[in-house]
């Protein structure tokens, strides 16, 4: 797993979006791997792949067991957002940030113009997905693909992305020999699976392809488009960090709850630096470390986000470096009340399950459900509902 570059290590939900809709798996998973890859080599031509470019682009596919230990693998989600957020932000990286929105404005500027995202936003996912292009991933993209397809985790999920891919070799730019990238198969330097590439791609060079390995500019406005075609609305902001008053009512935080920004402010919110943006949008309160640690007002573009990934950490991380990317100052740490380490995280998400609640799967991630469950137990015990597990609340349980 390549460090620190985000989509490989939990599986994207743009996945699930951008034109792929997810049907019943066309091909059954597990068996014999040759009998798979006949299997969805014939699907293929059934679903109008010219037979001979289907047998050159399945004829060298391999089974690869270093993807099935990646996908095994999610360590590094389950890390606090302090934690998290300043292991990811460097100065080096905001500095190589900098420079490459001056390097690349004219392309930031064309997207700003015509499709509304914020540089910042591009900037944070091309810097943590693939360090600005410097690491893009080694794995053989066809063989993950087709790896994933057969195992039977969640093959629904990858198969349509196969033949994807032979669209795209059928089009000139994809080499099922020598086309690399993550692990989950996204490709170049935002890390768009081949599925978005299709749906979403864009050859901003105008050389004729579509080459998110090394174009900056087919890279940028095709990972733009994508966040558009989610949902991205033009010109509006998607976090800011806030203050807010003792007393509070911490049950209202989460992205459960939506209130105008006015309502927010009269509550007694204010903004950290600056005032209050789009002030009759609807916002949340985010408190990734409960009350007593760094607190955001996210707008309807937060969201967004989580198309692009599912981890909250992630969200968080890559949605307040793309506010520091455009000029906001370091977060106000505050002190956390300590939280759960991985273990108690497992044995908390299966209390709660064990009292009804959906905590999205036992895997010892602070995700947005198991937040919300941990909200939901807080308010039943007269506890601050801050949506942070803490020690003494596992015990409570």
């Amino acid at each position: 797993m390549r460090l620190f570059t985000m989509s490989c290590a939990c599986l994207p939900a743009a996945m699930l979006s951008a034109g792929m809709a997810v049907a019943a798996t066309p091909v059954p998973c597990g068996g014999s791997f040759g009998d798979f890859t006949s299997a969805i080599e014939a699907e293929a031509v059934r679903r109008g792949a010219d037979a001979a470019a289907a047998r050159r682009f399945f004829s060298g596919v391999r089974q690869d067991p270093a993807t099935i230990r990646a996908d095994r693998a999610q360590g590094i989600f389950s890390r606090p957002f302090l934690d998290f957020s300043q292991r990811l932000i460097s100065q080096n990286r905001l500095q190589n940030g900098q420079a490459m929105s001056r390097e690349w404005n004219p392309v930031f500027d064309r997207i700003e113009r015509e499709l509304g995202v914020s540089r910042g936003v591009l900037l944070s996912f091309w810097a943590f997905e693939t360090d600005f292009g410097a690491v893009q991933g080694d794995f053989n993209t066809v063989n993950s693909l087709m790896t994933l397809g057969h195992d039977c985790r969640r093959p629904e999920l990858f198969q349509p992305h196969i033949f994807a891919a032979l669209e795209l070799y059928e089009r000139g730019d994809l080499d099922p020999r020598t086309t690399t990238g993550a692990w989950a198969g996204e490709i170049g330097m935002v890390q768009m699976l081949p599925g978005d590439i299709l749906e979403s791609g864009v050859d901003g060079d105008g050389d004729g392809h579509v080459y998110l390995k090394t174009s900056p500019p087919d890279a940028l406005l095709s990972g733009a488009t994508m966040l558009r075609s989610l949902g991205w609305r033009a010109g509006e902001p998607w976090l800011q960090e806030i203050d807010l008053p003792g007393d509070f009512d911490w049950a209202a935080t989460g992205l459960e709850t939506k209130r105008s920004v006015e309502d927010w402010e009269a509550a007694g919110v204010r903004a950290r630096s600056g005032a209050l943006q789009a002030t009759s949008l609807p916002a949340s309160v985010v408190l990734p470390q409960g009350r007593n640690g760094p607190a955001f007002l996210a707008y309807p573009n937060f969201e967004v986000f989580f198309e692009w990934n599912k981890s909250f950490v992630y969200v968080m991380t890559a949605a307040y470096f793309a506010t520091r990317l455009e000029g906001a100052p370091v977060y106000d740490a505050g002190n956390p009340d300590p939280g759960l380490d991985r273990d108690q995280m497992l044995e908390l998400q299966r209390r709660l399950v064990a009292r009804g609640h959906d905590v999205g799967g036992i895997d010892g991630i602070l995700g947005v459900m198991t937040r919300a469950a941990v909200q939901r137990e807080q308010v039943r015990l007269g506890m601050p509902a801050d949506a942070w597990p803490t020690p003494d609340l596992l015990n409570r349980l």
